[in-house]
């Protein structure tokens, strides 16, 4: 539309014709901006006012459901309890850029709309993974123009902010750097992995914690009960061992319980007393498969594959098993995997007992030829037999102690040891002095092989453990004079 533009606000007889495409449009639209255009009056907010009200109405249960001040709030104390900053913050409207960091269903998106009910700044929202340039170069020109005009601060809530790439992040920098904009991140990713450093220093991050499952009670029980936000419209009741089935089972995810629960009410008849009774067989059928929480990109990656790791060093074969059991049910890559093991072979049992790397290196040969699911079952064997092998990290101390040796003073291969298979070597003194071991008794030396900087260092001191008391025992007969 073209022409003179002059504003207004909608009055009775906008209403009337409002109210011919929602009987509730009269009441809601009353007051809302227009725009008269030619001498043509338009109600510019009545076909998004239209699409809210189907979307509010359509939306899933876990997103009508959620709480809208801070007294609603469920979990989480120990960021919004009455006496934490986050808490005291919001109530005096004081905010500074923040990143919510926790998994899914832990209220990282309640708490951003928490602040946006109760916060007298424009409140903006976007997803990033739809957005682009256009749409946060058009926030900072509201942003600058609300700061200008009228003093009034812009919070910009990018959810999923972890999948904006660098330069979408440093395109938001220099504005959160000047006050422009105040920031508030989400993301289930580890934020020190994948937000922008300069972002990070520039705002507090709070990690959201798995919902206790008191609190996932809590949430269902309301969601039932809540007539106008909830399933108690359609005259619902749930058990008591199912509400507690969907709480345990969601494992802290309080989007899984009221996805269940939704589904549970719109699948199932009501019975013979009118009552959509949604009992543990039910509830069963509503979740049917325990998901198991794993980004193999994210945090959840790097922390399930070093409890798998440390199980295996600690010699718990059990959690070894379950761990590895946990990657395998997500999808992790079988030669990943392999590597892992390999790794803790060398790093973890050493020559305590060197069967273990074979074993280890075979198990990463076989997955690559046999593939899942019979991969299982060879890298189980790897996994066991690394975990209840006797363990010594003597050659990761050895190597390491090397290396800062070398580091610190390399020092200089003695002469008798250097090379002396050229002509001239003699000259040089090259190889000079240099003991045969094998014409030796016990076919050893007591020559210096060292560099003189770290003749009496001892980098590999064999354990108690395994082979290795073999091998301190042979060193010490060695050594006997």
């Amino acid at each position: 539309m073209q022409g003179t533009e002059k504003k207004f606000v909608c009055d009775d007889e906008e209403m009337n014709f409002a109210k011919r495409f929602s009987p509730c449009a009269g009441r809601e639209l009353r007051g809302k901006p227009g725009v008269q255009i030619n001498g043509k009056r338009w109600i510019m907010d009545l076909f998004e006012y239209a699409r809210s009200r189907t979307m509010k109405s359509e939306a899933p249960l876990a997103s009508r459901i959620r709480p809208r001040t801070l007294d609603e709030v469920v979990g989480q104390q120990h960021i919004v309890g009455k006496d934490k900053m986050l808490y005291r913050a919001i109530r005096a409207d004081k905010l500074s850029s923040l990143i919510f960091y926790g998994p899914p269903g832990t209220g990282k998106t309640t708490l951003a709309k928490v602040i946006a009910n109760t916060t007298s700044a424009e409140f903006r929202q976007i997803n990033a993974t739809v957005a682009g340039k256009k749409d946060m170069e058009e926030i900072v020109r509201e942003a600058k123009d609300n700061l200008g005009m009228y003093g009034k601060k812009t919070i910009l809530f990018v959810d999923e902010i972890h999948r904006f790439n660098k330069g979408q992040q440093d395109y938001l920098l220099p504005f959160v750097e000047d006050g422009t904009l105040i920031l508030i991140g989400a993301t289930t990713e580890n934020p020190y992995f994948e937000v922008n450093g300069a972002l990070l220093s520039r705002s507090i991050i709070f990690e959201l914690k798995p919902l206790e499952k008191k609190d996932i009670l809590t949430l269902i029980y309301r969601a039932v009960s809540d007539e106008e936000r909830g399933m108690g419209a359609y005259n619902a009741a749930i058990d008591e061992d199912a509400a507690d089935f969907l709480a345990d089972i969601a494992e802290g995810d309080a989007r899984a319980a009221l996805n269940a629960v939704e589904l549970g009410v719109l699948t199932t008849s009501p019975g013979a007393d009118g009552v959509i009774r949604i009992t543990l067989e039910v509830a069963s059928e509503c979740i049917q498969k325990r998901v198991v929480r794993y980004d193999k990109e994210g945090d959840n990656h790097y922390d399930t594959i070093s409890a798998f790791i440390k199980s295996m060093r600690g010699s718990d074969p059990d959690a070894a098993v379950y761990y590895l059991a946990r990657m395998l049910y997500a999808g992790e890559s079988v030669t990943f995997i392999a590597r892992r093991i390999m790794i803790c072979a060398s790093e973890d049992v050493g020559n305590a007992d060197p069967q273990a790397l074979q074993v280890a290196v075979a198990a990463s040969l076989a997955v690559e030829r046999v593939g899942m699911p019979e991969a299982q079952l060879i890298l189980a064997q790897a996994a066991l037999y690394v975990a209840t092998a006797p363990k010594s990290n003597s050659g990761t101390n050895a190597i390491y102690d090397a290396m800062e040796a070398v580091r610190k003073k390399p020092g200089a291969v003695p002469p008798h040891l250097q090379d002396s298979h050229y002509k001239g070597s003699a000259k040089l003194g090259r190889g000079i002095g240099y003991e045969y071991a094998h014409d030796f008794p016990k076919h050893f030396s007591h020559q210096q092989y060292l560099p003189d900087e770290w003749k009496d260092a001892k980098f590999y001191i064999p354990s108690e453990n395994g082979y290795e008391q073999q091998i301190r025992r042979y060193l010490d007969w060695l050594h006997e004079t």
